[in-house]
């Protein structure tokens, strides 16, 4: 059988949201990621190419060019270049070739396939299947996130990972000991994470469903696609010793109040909530809307424009 092998080169920053789009296309095929390779050209900007099937039908002009629409604002801001075809006979199993193991913070290592465990004691191995849900762990966003969880993740802790994408920050949460209850309101998200928690063993550790908290519901997809209906709702209630969402900016500052509600106040580690999915661009209104519900900023990451924050309820005390 021919496929339509369709392949693009990106940065970091491009991969997740290349996966966020395509999801809203139908695209059901397999999603291969690999590190860029052009053994003429020193200095490249990529980082990444990324492969993707279509099995030849009276469809496949229509998909392409679909596919391509959608690329070209990442494109014009030059995250990706411009989308390459070619006819296989099959389809080239590119992680095998070249499997992905990605570092982040002191402990965290990420992989997209089955590689033995030839890694240290101290080291967390988070393994991941590709997927078009957002959080490969190749993103800023999503880097600067485990570095934070890293730092304020107490054994036994309960955790909202909201907006959960592929699962990697509740797979990090639970090998860090905590208890989570991962929420995404987009349902390929939510297969992503299900599939992640099984894949790292960790379902004792992990609750996945479909929802959101308090008023999120009705504000839409954490990605700003369009959702076939409303997800569940989580009740605001001192529920959380901390709190993780990796979405848009827009969603933190909407959802201020209902973060604050959500944590707990008694708690000697808790009253903890991790932001990150903006810029540097949105960074002052972020904090305002958080400064103004009773937070306070306690720490930081930065990478580029990328930013993640902690916060604390204000009168707790503070991680040492």
């Amino acid at each position: 059988m021919s496929w339509i092998e369709l392949s693009l080169d990106t940065t970091n920053e491009a991969i997740d949201w290349v996966c966020t789009l395509l999801s809203g296309t139908n695209y059901t095929g397999e999603v291969h990621i690999r590190e860029y390779f052009d053994e003429d050209t020193v200095d490249n900007q990529w980082t990444f190419t990324i492969f993707l099937y279509l099995a030849q039908n009276v469809q496949t002009n229509a998909s392409i060019e679909k596919i391509a629409n959608l690329l070209l604002p990442l494109q014009r801001t030059g995250l990706c270049n411009n989308l390459r075809t070619a006819v296989v006979e099959e389809i080239t199993q590119t992680e095998e070739k070249s499997p992905l193991v990605h570092r982040i913070g002191k402990r965290f290592v990420v992989l997209t396939n089955d590689l033995p465990d030839e890694f240290s004691s101290n080291e967390v191995i988070i393994r991941l299947k590709n997927t078009l849900a957002f959080g490969s762990g190749l993103h800023p966003a999503t880097n600067l996130c485990l570095q934070l969880l890293e730092r304020y993740i107490v054994p036994q802790m309960n955790i909202l990972d909201l907006g959960s994408g592929s699962g990697i920050l509740s797979v990090a949460c639970a090998k860090l000991g905590a208890n989570v209850l991962a929420v995404d309101n987009d349902s390929i998200a939510v297969e992503s994470t299900q599939d992640a928690v099984r894949r790292n063993g960790v379902e004792q550790k992990v609750r996945v469903m479909k929802g959101s908290l308090g008023q999120g519901s009705e504000l839409g997809h954490w990605m700003g696609l369009e959702t076939s209906d409303n997800a569940p709702t989580i009740k605001v209630t001192e529920t959380f010793d901390l709190i993780v969402a990796n979405i848009l900016a827009r969603m933190h500052i909407a959802l201020a109040a209902d973060f604050r509600l959500s944590l707990q106040r008694n708690y000697s580690n808790g009253g903890v909530l991790i932001l990150a999915g903006f810029t540097t661009d949105y960074e002052d209104a972020v904090a305002a809307a958080l400064t103004d519900v009773g937070f306070e900023a306690v720490d930081c990451e930065r990478l580029d424009e990328w930013v993640a924050q902690a916060y604390r309820l204000k009168h707790q005390v503070q991680v040492s």
